[in-house]
């Protein structure tokens, strides 16, 4: 198991550009099942789940070749089905959650589907039902064997219809909508997630030949096609990465820039920091940050407590919860983060509390942050990454602390974010490595 050491207290400088997005690739290299033709994606981040999805397709029987740094061609021209019933598969497919965006293009296209209840993230409960429901709307038949732990679906052909979804989930809606865009008919999914990723996939998907039309809305409408065609497509900038880089630079007093965030779909990231006091400057694609020794929390008109909470697009997203929880301890003022998705996302608080931290941890879904007003740091701590969102924030309280941190398990930073010590590094961050 490796950690990182982290030096606290050097200032940030420079630029810095996100790696592409992971919530997106993960949809996106699924939906390579869906033809016999060569799909070609850029922008690929070189990190864990996505490595490991990558490697999973190839066992499958996909072709998979790297054409360039983050360039890589997938053909689904000679997929072994029989793999799907191995031991082997089902355990890779136990440890890595965007497994479960598999079943929709091998139903869609296959008429079968194996695969194990996914792991990911120790975040709380996250159900599957939403994913199930809608693909079982779609005239699918599922077989649970709880022994096993092991979902069989089975679809002689898959038929549109319409469907109300019961939560507006991103990984449900995708799957869904892959494999609709194979079915006989007309689909309609109303309450279906409308974030960026899957605004993507279906931009994508009609460049294959799908006809999708809807998108950006909670109400997607798929006409059914017999058969996709390859294409070419790049992955958004990582929004996550983008605002986990806001909160690096606000929390250690550093200017930086960064570079080619595509900030039309950034959506209301950029005014939560803002409400919390941190100066950020649009310049084209870009986002420049100038060095703040004080920030401080707005208050809602009336005076009361500001909350920022998570929410479904275009809502806040859940994921950068944690940077902007972190990031309120060194504000002047107070702030109540409620994390509604969740309810063990914020058990990290400890870790800060030990750190120096003024944070009440009301229930599992709300937190009272104190902030210090940069009055004095946190203290360097030895502390583990209990998930790939609470790893980024307790690494960007590290870096704003006073003396040394260590953070174990920082293979699940590693599951989400590229190269992360060495570009940090590359702007004056103090961090190593170790095995």
């Amino acid at each position: 198991m490796a950690s990182f050491i982290i030096e606290g207290g050097h200032k940030l400088h420079g630029e810095i550009v996100p790696q592409g997005a992971k919530n997106e690739v993960l949809q996106i290299l699924c939906a390579t099942l869906l033809t016999d033709e060569e799909v070609v994606v850029s922008n690929v981040p070189d990190i864990l789940d996505v490595n490991n999805l990558i490697q999973l397709l190839r066992d499958m029987g996909v072709t998979v070749s790297r054409l360039g740094t983050d360039t890589y061609s997938f053909k689904a021209d000679n997929i072994d089905l029989a793999y799907l019933d191995t031991p082997e598969f089902l355990q890779r497919c136990s440890k890595l959650r965007g497994s479960v965006m598999l079943v929709g293009p091998l139903v869609a296209r296959f008429g079968r589907a194996v695969i194990a209840k996914p792991g990911g993230d120790k975040i709380g409960r996250r159900r599957l039902d939403t994913h199930f429901y809608g693909i079982q709307k779609l005239n699918a038949r599922f077989d649970y064997d709880s022994h096993r732990g092991v979902f069989t679906i089975t679809a002689q052909k898959l038929k549109g219809t319409s469907m109300l979804l019961d939560e507006a989930s991103v990984t449900g809606t995708a799957n869904i909508v892959m494999a609709s865009v194979l079915a006989d008919g007309v689909t309609t999914i109303y309450n279906a997630a409308c974030e960026p990723y899957v605004q993507q996939l279906c931009h994508m998907l009609n460049r294959m030949g799908a006809r999708i039309s809807g998108i950006a809305s909670n109400l997607l409408t798929i006409e059914g096609v017999k058969s996709l065609k390859g294409c070419s497509h790049r992955v958004l900038p990582d929004m996550i990465e983008v605002g986990s880089f806001i909160g690096m630079a606000a929390m250690t007093g550093s200017e930086i820039t960064i570079k080619d965030v595509s900030y039309k779909n950034l959506g209301i990231i950029p005014e939560s920091f803002r409400r919390l006091g941190i100066r950020l400057e649009q310049q084209g694609d870009d986002i420049y940050l100038p060095s703040q020794s004080h920030y401080e929390i707005e208050s809602f008109l009336d005076g009361s407590i500001m909350t920022i909470a998570d929410a479904p697009w275009p809502g806040l997203t859940p994921d950068l919860l944690s940077v902007l929880l972190v990031v309120a301890t060194q504000a002047k003022g107070s702030v109540l983060i409620h994390q509604k998705m969740f309810e063990s996302r914020l058990f990290f608080v400890d870790k800060l509390i030990d750190m120096g931290a003024q944070i009440i941890l009301c229930d599992p879904h709300r937190a009272v942050v104190i902030g210090h007003d940069h009055n004095f740091r946190l203290r360097g701590g030895n502390l583990v990454s209990p998930d790939i969102r609470a790893g980024i924030a307790l690494l960007i309280a590290a870096l704003g602390a006073e003396g040394v941190s260590r953070i174990h398990n920082i293979e699940q930073i590693d599951r989400g974010y590229q190269h992360i010590e060495q570009r940090l590094t590359a702007l004056g961050a103090h961090i190593t490595r170790v095995e």
